[in-house]
C-alpha cells in the first residue's frame, strides 16, 4: 500500500505536526494526503511572531516572488510539477488541463507582481518615504499580517495573495481542506526563494479555529459563498471574495455570431471560476439562442478529471447528486434544455455534471443570481425596457452592444465589478488588471509626509 504524504503546518519557526489530521480525498474517494490541523493557540502565536518580523526591501521581495514562480514549475519538496498537478486535479475535481493553465497563471502573476502593485498605487503617491524631499504622499500598509482563508475550487486564486507579500505584508494562508496542495507548494517555493519562515506560513485548521484565524490577523482575505459574504459584510478589516454571478448581455445584432463567446464564458476553466458566466440575457430570440447554446455545450467531453480529455469538473457522487437536486428544485418554471441525464457517474468513482442551460421567460434576478460550481447558465429574454437591473450584482458583465448610453450606465453601476465590451469572454483576465478592484485598494492607504528643517544641537 502506497504511503500517503503528510502536509504539516509550515509555521514561523518550524514545521508543526499536529496529533489531529484530516484526510484529503480525491473525488473518487481515494486517500491523497493527511493534513495536520493546527490548534488555535498555535495559530495565534504564529501570527504574533509574524507581526514582529520586518519585511525585506521592496525590490528584494519582488525578485524573490518572481523566483518562486519559476521554482513552482520545478520539483518542490520532492514533488514534480506533473505529480503536483495530478494531485490537485484528483483532489479538487478540476480538469487537469485547467489545473495546468492555473499553474501558468500563478507563474505569470509572480513574474508580473512588481508591475501589478505599481499599477494599483495612486499616481501622486510614492513607495518610499525616504524619497519625499519636502512634501508628498507615501503608500503604506494598513496592517502587518494578512490572513488568507483560501478556496479549493480553482488553484489560480492563490496568485492574488502574492501581491500582499510584494507590498510587505506577512501572509498566513489557511488552505482549503479540499485542495491544500497548491498553497503548500507555493509557500515552500517562496521559502526556497528567500522568504523567511516568519514572512509566509501555511496554517491548516479546522472550522472552529477558522474564525480565530481571521480575527487574530490585521486584515483578512476570505473566499466563500453567500454565508461568508453575510458574516463579514460589515467588517472593514475583511475582504470577502464571494460568488461572481458574471453575466453576458447580447443587446445588438444577430445572436448567432456570439455563441462562441458565450460558450467560452460559461465553460472556460471548466466553469469553476467566479468569472464564468452563470446568466445570459438576449434581446431577441432568447429561446432559439438557449437551444443552440445547449446543443454546443452538450458537445463538451465527459471524462475523469485527471484525464487529458477532461474539461468539466468532477465531484464526489453524493455532492454531484446534491447539486443536481438543488438545480432542479430551483427551476421555478424555467425549462432545463440540457438533453438526457445531467449526472454522469465516472467509472473509477465520483461523477461529472454535464453543462446545464435553463431557459426563463423573463429576467428574474433571483434566478439570474444562482451560481453553481459547474457550467450552469440561466438564459432570459431582455429588452431595453428592462434596463440594467437584471445585470446588477455581477463580478463581470460582457456587454455585446454599441449603445453608449447603456455601456455608460453599466460602467457607473456600483454593483458591477468589471465590464467587457463586445466579444470578450467574462473570464478574460491578466496580471495588473483589477479582478474585484485592486487588492492593494484594501491593503494600503496613502499617508502625507511633510519635512521641515531639522536643526541639530
Amino acid at each position: 500500500m502506497a504511503v500517503i504524504p503528510r502536509l504539516d503546518a509550515l509555521g514561523p519557526s518550524n514545521t508543526f505536526r499536529s496529533h489531529r489530521a484530516d484526510e484529503v480525498t480525491g473525488v473518487d474517494g481515494t486517500a491523497l494526503a493527511e493534513l495536520s490541523l493546527a490548534p488555535g493557540l498555535y495559530v495565534k502565536r504564529s501570527i504574533a511572531r509574524m507581526r514582529e518580523a520586518r519585511p525585506m526591501p521592496l525590490s528584494v521581495r519582488i525578485d524573490r516572488i518572481a523566483a518562486a514562480g519559476a521554482r513552482f514549475l520545478r520539483t518542490v519538496g520532492g514533488v514534480s510539477l506533473d505529480e503536483h498537478e495530478r494531485q490537485v486535479s484528483q483532489a479538487s475535481g478540476v480538469a487537469l488541463s485547467v489545473v495546468r493553465e492555473a499553474s501558468q497563471a500563478i507563474v505569470r502573476s509572480a513574474a508580473a507582481v512588481g508591475e501589478s502593485v505599481r499599477l494599483a498605487r495612486p499616481l501622486g503617491t510614492g513607495d518610499d518615504w525616504h524619497e519625499v524631499s519636502s512634501t508628498g504622499a507615501v503608500w503604506t500598509r494598513r496592517g502587518d499580517v494578512l490572513a488568507v482563508q483560501a478556496p479549493g475550487n480553482h488553484p489560480a486564486t492563490h496568485a492574488a495573495w502574492l501581491e500582499a507579500l510584494a507590498l510587505g505584508y506577512r501572509v498566513a494562508v489557511r488552505p482549503s481542506r479540499r485542495e491544500p496542495f497548491t498553497p503548500y507548494r507555493l509557500v515552500q517555493a517562496l521559502r526556497m526563494s528567500g522568504f523567511g519562515a516568519e514572512q509566509v506560513t501555511f496554517l491548516p485548521t479546522d472550522y472552529t479555529v477558522a474564525r480565530e484565524f481571521v480575527d487574530t490577523a490585521d486584515l483578512a482575505l476570505v473566499y466563500g459563498g453567500s454565508d461568508a459574504v453575510a458574516r463579514y459584510r460589515d467588517r472593514g478589516d475583511v475582504l470577502v471574495q464571494g460568488p461572481g454571478r458574471s453575466k453576458v448581455l447580447i443587446a445588438d445584432g444577430d445572436w448567432a455570431e456570439h455563441v462562441d463567446t458565450v460558450v467560452s464564458s460559461v465553460a472556460g476553466f471548466g466553469g469553476t471560476a467566479c468569472v464564468n458566466a452563470s446568466a445570459v440575457l438576449v434581446d431577441g430570440e432568447a429561446a432559439a439562442f438557449a437551444k443552440e447554446l445547449a446543443r454546443r455545450l452538450a458537445e463538451v467531453a465527459v471524462a475523469p478529471p485527471a484525464s487529458e480529455a477532461a474539461v468539466l469538473p468532477a465531484f464526489p457522487l453524493e455532492r454531484a447528486r446534491e447539486l443536481e437536486t438543488y438545480l432542479r428544485s430551483e427551476l421555478d418554471g424555467g425549462e432545463l434544455l440540457s438533453g438526457g441525464e445531467l449526472l454522469e457517474p465516472l467509472p473509477g468513482g465520483g461523477a461529472v455534471l454535464r453543462p446545464a442551460v435553463v431557459l426563463l421567460d423573463r429576467p428574474n434576478p433571483s434566478r439570474l443570481g444562482i451560481e453553481l460550481p459547474f457550467p450552469c447558465v440561466w438564459v432570459a429574454p431582455w429588452s431595453p425596457a428592462d434596463g440594467i437591473t437584471p445585470l446588477r450584482h455581477s463580478l463581470t458583465v460582457t456587454a455585446i452592444t454599441g449603445d453608449e448610453e447603456l455601456l455608460a450606465s453599466l460602467i457607473e453601476e456600483t454593483t458591477i465589478g468589471n465590464l467587457h465590451i463586445g466579444d470578450r469572454p467574462t473570464h478574460e483576465m491578466r496580471p495588473g488588471l483589477p479582478h474585484d478592484g485592486h487588492l492593494a485598494e484594501f491593503l494600503m492607504r496613502s499617508k502625507t509626509v511633510i519635512r521641515g528643517d531639522f536643526a541639530h544641537h
